[in-house]
This record gives C-alpha cells, sequence and structure tokens, in this order.
C-alpha cells in the first residue's frame, strides 16, 4: 500500500516495537497451545484422523488429507527417534500449522496498518477461543486455516502490487499454490475464491485484474494441486463431497430459528462477545468506505464466508468452527482501522474478556472448575477412553484364536485403535449409524476367518443392544460382559456395554440406514 508521507523516527520506532510484540505475543500462544495439547487426552474426532494417518490416501469419507498428512509427519519424526503415538506428537504439526495461520493473518494486518495492526491482530488471534483452543486439537481446521491464511495474504500482496507486473504475477501463483492446499484442507475453502471472485465483479477497479494472467494463473495451480483430492473422489463416486454437501445442505431438520440462534450462540462464544461485534462493525464499516482494493476483498471475503453459513444454518445445523475463515479477513480489517480512543478501549476489554474466557476453558480442560454435567461437558469427551481399551484387551486376552476389536461408532473404534496396547486395525460393525471411513477399508467379514472372535463396545441399554442381537446369528456364542463407564476421574461421562463374539460363522448382517 502507497505511504502518502515518509514515517518519522517514531514511527519506525512504533512499528519495530509492534512487530516484535506480534511475534512475541505468537510464540508463547503456540507454546502454551503445545503444553495443553501434551495434558489433555485426545478426543474421538482425533483418534479418528491418527487412524487415517496409518492408511495415507488422497481423501477420505469425511474430509480430504491433510489433517492425516500433519498427524501422519508427527508420528513418522517421532518414530525416527523411538518414541511412540502421543496426544503432542498426534497434535504437533497441527498446531503448527494454527500458529502460520496466526502468523499469516499477522501479516495481513500489518500490510494494512503496519505494526501497531499486526500486534492487535497477534493478540486477537492468540486470545479468541476459536483459535486458543480450536487450535490445540488436530482437526481439519489446523491446515485449512493456515492455507487459507497463507492464500489471502498472497491475494492482498498481489492487489497491492501494480497490474501484470512480474511482482503481481508471483503472488497470484503463490495464492493459488495455497488455495490448492486449502482444498486439499476442508472443502468449504471453495468459499475463498468464490468470494475473492465476487470483489473482483462487484468493484471497477478490480475487474482490471481480469485483464492479467495472474487470477487464471492461481485458479490452474490451484487446481493442480487439489487434483489428487479430486482424482480420488472421481474413484469413489464423488463420495466425499456428496457426504459433506449433504451433511451442510441437505434436507432441513428442526427449528430454523434455533439453528440460526444456535450459530449466533457459537460464534459469541468461539470468537467472544466484544470481539465478535467488533470484527463485523470493521467489516460493515469497510465495505461502506473501502480504502482501497485488498481492504475491499478482505470484507467480502468475511462477509460471503460468513453469510453461507447463515444460510447453511436455515437447512442445517453448523457448528461453531465452521465459519473460522471468515475472521482471518474480519480480524486483519479489525487491526488495521483507524486508531481512535473509544475503539481502542473496547478492543482492550475485548481482548480481556477473550483471554479471560481461554483462561478458564484452559483450566477446566486439566482440573474441572465449571462444575458442568460430565456428560455434557464438551471437554470430558476425550476421557475415559484408555480405561474402556483396558476392558477390552482384558476380555480379548483369554479368547482362543484370533480375536478383533471394534464397535458400530467410528469414535469408539479409532479410540480403541489407538489405546489398546498392540494398536491393531479396529473394525467398525457399521449395522447401524453414519457411514464413514472404516467402511472403505478392509471390513470384518472381508478380512475374518472362521472361528475369529470379535470383542465390541455398544452403547449401554437396557436389554441386549440391537446391534449385538443382528450379529449373534453369525457366532456360535455371544457374551453380554458388564458395563464399562467412560470416566472423567470419578464422573461417568458415558457408559459402554462389552459385548464378546466367540466362532464367527461367516456372512454378516444388512445394514440398518436410519
Amino acid at each position: 500500500m502507497l505511504e502518502t508521507h515518509s514515517p518519522s523516527p517514531a514511527d519506525n520506532r512504533d512499528d519495530v516495537a509492534g512487530w516484535r510484540a506480534a511475534i512475541a505475543i505468537t510464540l508463547l500462544a503456540t507454546l502454551g497451545r503445545l503444553l495443553l495439547a501434551a495434558l489433555l487426552p485426545l478426543f474421538p474426532d482425533e483418534t479418528y484422523y491418527w487412524d487415517w494417518s496409518r492408511h495415507l490416501a488422497a481423501g477420505y469419507f469425511d474430509h480430504p488429507p491433510a489433517i492425516a498428512f500433519l498427524i501422519a509427519t508427527g508420528t513418522w519424526m517421532a518414530s525416527a527417534v523411538g518414541a511412540a503415538p502421543s496426544p503432542f506428537v498426534v497434535r504437533f504439526f497441527p498446531i503448527i500449522a494454527g500458529a502460520t495461520a496466526s502468523v499469516f493473518a499477522t501479516l495481513i494486518a500489518g500490510r494494512l496498518g503496519r505494526g501497531s495492526a499486526a500486534r492487535t491482530a497477534a493478540t486477537v488471534f492468540a486470545l479468541m477461543p476459536l483459535a486458543a483452543s480450536g487450535l490445540v486439537i488436530a482437526t481439519p481446521d489446523s491446515p485449512l486455516l493456515a492455507m487459507s491464511a497463507a492464500g489471502l495474504y498472497a491475494v492482498v500482496r498481489a492487489l497491492q502490487s501494480a497490474p501484470s507486473s512480474a511482482q503481481s504475477l508471483r503472488w497470484w501463483a503463490g495464492a493459488g499454490i495455497a488455495l490448492g492446499l486449502a482444498f486439499s484442507s476442508k472443502y468449504t475453502s471453495i468459499l475463498l475464491p468464490l468470494t475473492i471472485s465476487a470483489a473482483v465483479l462487484l468493484r471497477p477497479s478490480l475487474r482490471l485484474r481480469l485483464r492479467e494472467p495472474g487470477p487464471y494463473v492461481a485458479c490452474v495451480l490451484a487446481t493442480l494441486v487439489f487434483l489428487p483430492v479430486l482424482r480420488w473422489n472421481w474413484s469413489h463416486d464423488w463420495l466425499s463431497f456428496r457426504f459433506q454437501l449433504q451433511h451442510g445442505l441437505g434436507a432441513p431438520k428442526g427449528s430454523v430459528v434455533k439453528r440460526e440462534l444456535d450459530l449466533i450462540g457459537g460464534q459469541l462464544g468461539l470468537v467472544s462477545p466484544i470481539l465478535f461485534i467488533l470484527t463485523a462493525h470493521s467489516v460493515w464499516r469497510t465495505l461502506r468506505r473501502p480504502a482501497d482494493d485488498a481492504r475491499f476483498a478482505l470484507a467480502i471475503v468475511a462477509t460471503g464466508c460468513w453469510m453461507f453459513f447463515v444460510y447453511s444454518a436455515m437447512r442445517r445445523a453448523v457448528e461453531a468452527n465452521w465459519p473460522a475463515p471468515s475472521y482471518l479477513a474480519g480480524i486483519a480489517l479489525l487491526a488495521a482501522l483507524h486508531s481512535s480512543p473509544i475503539r481502542d478501549r473496547w478492543i482492550r476489554r475485548g481482548i480481556a474478556l477473550a483471554g479471560l474466557m481461554v483462561a478458564v476453558i484452559y483450566v477446566h480442560a486439566i482440573v474441572p472448575v465449571l462444575g458442568l454435567p460430565a456428560g455434557r461437558d464438551p471437554v470430558a469427551r476425550s476421557a475415559g477412553w484408555e480405561g474402556l481399551a483396558a476392558r477390552v484387551d482384558d476380555m480379548r486376552r483369554p479368547l482362543a484364536g484370533r480375536t478383533w476389536v471394534g464397535s458400530n461408532r467410528y469414535q469408539d473404534v479409532s479410540e480403541l485403535a489407538y489405546h489398546l496396547p498392540d494398536r491393531p486395525h479396529a473394525v467398525c460393525t457399521c449395522i447401524t449409524g453414519r457411514h464413514n471411513q472404516y467402511e472403505l477399508w478392509p471390513s470384518f467379514p472381508e478380512s475374518a476367518h472362521a472361528t475369529d472372535n470379535l470383542v465390541v463396545t455398544l452403547e449401554e441399554t437396557d436389554d441386549t443392544h440391537d446391534t449385538a442381537e443382528r450379529l449373534a446369528p453369525f457366532f456360535s456364542k455371544m457374551t453380554r460382559a458388564g458395563p464399562a463407564p467412560l470416566l472423567r476421574g470419578t464422573d461417568t461421562v458415558d457408559v459402554r456395554r462389552i459385548y464378546v463374539f466367540e466362532g464367527y460363522r461367516g456372512g454378516w448382517p444388512a445394514r440398518v440406514e436410519p
């Protein structure tokens, strides 16, 4: 962005101080996430992605492959020094990806408003619960945010470069590669090029960019990077695309009003109320009077991504983390607005509130302090799996012959695979429940031999579980063993029942669709 005056020595000192503070804040936030990552057990979705990392591919049922490759890199490096997979190992590179997102969001703010804006953006990103807690766990959101932020930064640099210049072309090319990697992280990243295209079409000065080769080079490079994922989906009848479209835009269910209120409530919780309002106001102000092409494009990206999920909530429930990429642009615009006493005071209040929320979340993650019932505590979903795996291990050891373990829920399957001492290939019965990646791998009837055994965990019911009843005719013997509670300390999060099936006879019950 062109300067209208030469910065004074005091301005330069403030600029350098701002950048140094931004770097320090980002490093401290990353170290804090790594520390919490080492202390917190893996959640079921994380062990699910860890199981993906043992079967690397260009795509999976639920998502593109980036998260699996990040986890596989961590576990490979750990094995090279003789270390076993652990929560820290599984989460290490996803957390580094989250730090990368913070770096590029900070760089965008710095391009718009110098060092002071970079410091504000780094602080907001460090303490916003969406990043401070959400980027601790290993999910596709980490590479998505990293590559989305990198792509947005490259677009900003391209728009700040002279049209058709070599510098502009290089930044457009970088944007294309980054967006291709974002596509390979999570399919919702398609909203970034769509909203950038909308910005270009809406603003006359941006439409001139269509005369240069850069945007087209970006599209070609993004497609080439994403091509392996496209090929995987083509070879699997577009399975992953169809699942995600149905997941987010399927036939409406339940109350529209409740879904929209849940979406707003989720944003207030994950961004913090004050920062959410300030970010929305900053985007609105930029849309009304954009100072330059880059700010206008960022405002359209933030608005378009967020409004898509408002529309999505009219059809299906929207998880609170889904609109996260919109805040990359929104935070940069918030940080780069012209300073004023009122604005600065409210930003400080927003940061203080967000920091307090994060502090409570971190403490509660280690020692329950909020008094939530264990069964309704989101943090407690990571607890008790090691104990359940120990119970399953005790049940399978006395059995003669080969014994398999599994469940009808992909969450249980992956947690058992991770926590059992030999980290076996666990199987999903998949007779009921939602479809998942385990259905694409060799199933029990495809892999087992006659007389093999199967130990499964099922939800606790008063009588024999329906899945157990359906499995029983295909084995010589079924035993309904004792209940196995998932415990966080002494509190019960949930209860499973262990069933032991001996002497496989062949065949398998048909799937029951919901």
